[in-house]
């Protein structure tokens, strides 16, 4: 995706009513180190099913203002928490739930990317795979999501509300 679809905002504007957040853990290399984070990799569903690449590209990626030094977790890395919320009746609802290490480690993650003779260097962010939902994908007028250290008892955590704009024939 393009960076200029990275936002901090708690608001977004998406394109009829076929798109969802997905929580997913973020790397950010700088020139101090990697940093993670988390974001939410916002996707037109229906797009999806004909191009991933164009349903990714439609949506902006909600991402959290905190970031933690990937060095201070790493150590307890497995301990790593992922959660999203939607509201469902007015309600807030478990959407996804389990720890990092359901997708593939950071180090592995950027090995792929470097095979591929692209280089995760200084400014590059990278979105990190996602987790399966609770009660099946569907769109929500809001989605929170989360990235919980247990050890060192801290979350990072970020709201952002949708407006769908009609989809114009």
């Amino acid at each position: 995706m393009t960076a200029d679809q990275l936002t901090t905002s708690g608001q977004i504007q998406v394109i009829g009513s076929d798109s969802s957040g997905e929580v997913e853990f973020t790397l950010l290399s700088l020139d101090d180190g990697m940093w993670v984070g988390t974001g939410s990799d916002h996707t037109d569903r229906k797009v999806e099913a004909i191009d991933v690449t164009v349903s990714k590209q439609m949506c902006a990626k909600p991402v959290a203002t905190t970031l933690w030094r990937y060095d201070d977790v790493v150590p307890h890395w497995d301990a790593l928490i992922l959660r999203s919320y939607i509201t469902e009746n007015g309600a807030p609802v478990l959407y996804q739930e389990g720890p990092v290490t359901t997708m593939r480690s950071p180090e592995n993650l950027i090995e792929l990317y470097s095979a591929t003779g692209n280089s995760f260097g200084s400014g590059s962010l990278m979105f990190c795979g996602t987790l399966a939902v609770h009660g099946g994908v569907r769109p929500a007028d809001d989605f929170i999501f989360e990235l919980s250290d247990p050890v060192l008892n801290r979350t990072i955590q970020h709201r952002y509300d949708m407006t769908s704009l009609p989809a114009v024939a």
